[in-house]
C-alpha cells in the first residue's frame, strides 16, 4: 500500500503564495506520476497539475498555468506545488495523488490515479 501525506495549506490573501508538499510512503516503487487536484464545496474534483516521477515532465490545467509550479525532489521522495498569484477562486481542498498506471502522459482525471492523500485546505481571501 501507499500512503500520501500533504502539508502546507492555509489562509492567504489574494496575490499571495503558498507551497504544498506531499510525501508518499510505503510501496512507492511503482510510482509513475504524481498529481494535484482540488475540490471546492459543491464542485467536482478538478485537475491542477501533474508530474512524471522519473523524468519530471509536467502538465498543468489552463487555469493555473503561469501561476503554479509542480516539482519533485527524488532524494526526499516529495512532490511540491508552488502556488503564486493566488486568487479567491483557487480556494479549495487540495489533494495529492499517485498513479501506477502506464500512460503516454500524466493523467488529468481522478480515475487515472490510484492513491490519494487526505487533502489540505487552501483559502484565498479577497
Amino acid at each position: 500500500q501507499v500512503q500520501l501525506v500533504e502539508s502546507g495549506g492555509g489562509l492567504v490573501q489574494a496575490g499571495g503564495s503558498l507551497r504544498l508538499s506531499c510525501a508518499p510512503s510505503g510501496r512507492t516503487f511503482g510510482t509513475r506520476d504524481m498529481g494535484w487536484f482540488r475540490q471546492a464545496p459543491g464542485k467536482e474534483r478538478d485537475f491542477v497539475a501533474a508530474i512524471r516521477w522519473t523524468v519530471g515532465y509536467t502538465y498543468y490545467a489552463d487555469s493555473v498555468k503561469g501561476r503554479f509550479t509542480i516539482s519533485r525532489d527524488n532524494a526526499k521522495n516529495t512532490v511540491y506545488l508552488q502556488m503564486n498569484s493566488l486568487r479567491p477562486e483557487d480556494t479549495a481542498v487540495y489533494y495529492c495523488a499517485l498513479s501506477e498506471q502506464w500512460r503516454a502522459r500524466p493523467g488529468a482525471t481522478p480515475r487515472e490515479y490510484d492513491y490519494w492523500g487526505q487533502g489540505t485546505q487552501v483559502t484565498v481571501s479577497s
